[in-house]
Order: structure tokens, then C-alpha cells, then sequence
């Protein structure tokens, strides 16, 4: 399977580690079935582990994710905290953070997955 999704070990977010390449149609299949368990378990942050992950879409499509995908379906918790945890040699998610973060969505890059999980756990 390409992709995991599970609440971390303390039950503070969502984990969703990605393993194989990764564009706006598979990111909204990843983010539905995560935010359907975070509702489940009462959880709104997630961890977005796309170390091993290449992002393949253009900004185009990077832009219509943030402001279109993800505003457009019920489900996804615009108020969830967010942090991707990205390979330091891969510059493929960069634009998301950007463009999300535009959408007013909270997300954040990380390339340490101890930065990440910490500023999941903060308050």
C-alpha cells in the first residue's frame, strides 16, 4: 500500500505517511479518509509524512488543491492543524505550504520529524 494512516502513539494527531508519489487527486483521498478518523478519535492535527513522496502536480494544480479541493469538501477540517514532513532534498511541496497557507489553512513544513510532531503537540 502507498499510503498509512493512524493516530500517532499518544493519540495527539493523525498520522499519514505517504510512499510513493503523490498529486492533488491522491492528497484528497489521503486527507479524506484522515479527517474521517480524526472525527472519529476527535482529533484535528495531523502529520503528513511525505518524506519518500515526490509531489508530481504543477503549481496550477498545487493551487487549485488549496483553494478549491480542500475548500470544497465538507469533511476536511479547515480549522486542523497541519504539518508536512518533507525530504530537505525534495523542493516538490513547497508551493503547497504557500498556497495553503493563503487558503487560511494552518500548515506547515517541516524536514525534522521531531519539529513536526512538537508543533503538533503545542497548544
Amino acid at each position: 500500500m502507498s499510503c498509512t494512516i493512524s493516530p500517532s502513539a499518544d493519540g495527539k494527531f493523525i498520522v499519514i505517511t505517504v510512499t510513493e508519489s503523490i498529486n492533488r487527486e491522491s492528497a484528497m483521498g489521503y486527507n479524506r479518509d484522515a479527517h474521517a478518523l480524526g472525527a472519529r478519535l476527535g482529533i484535528n492535527r495531523y502529520l503528513m509524512d511525505v518524506f519518500a513522496a515526490v509531489n508530481t502536480d504543477t503549481v496550477y494544480d498545487q493551487h487549485r488543491f488549496a483553494y478549491q479541493d480542500l475548500q470544497d469538501a465538507p469533511e476536511i477540517v479547515r480549522s486542523a492543524r497541519v504539518a508536512i514532513l518533507v525530504n530537505p532534498d525534495d523542493h516538490s511541496h513547497d508551493f503547497i505550504e504557500t498556497v495553503c497557507r493563503n487558503a487560511g489553512l494552518d500548515v506547515t513544513i517541516f524536514t525534522r520529524r521531531e519539529e513536526a510532531e512538537a508543533h503538533l503537540r503545542r497548544d
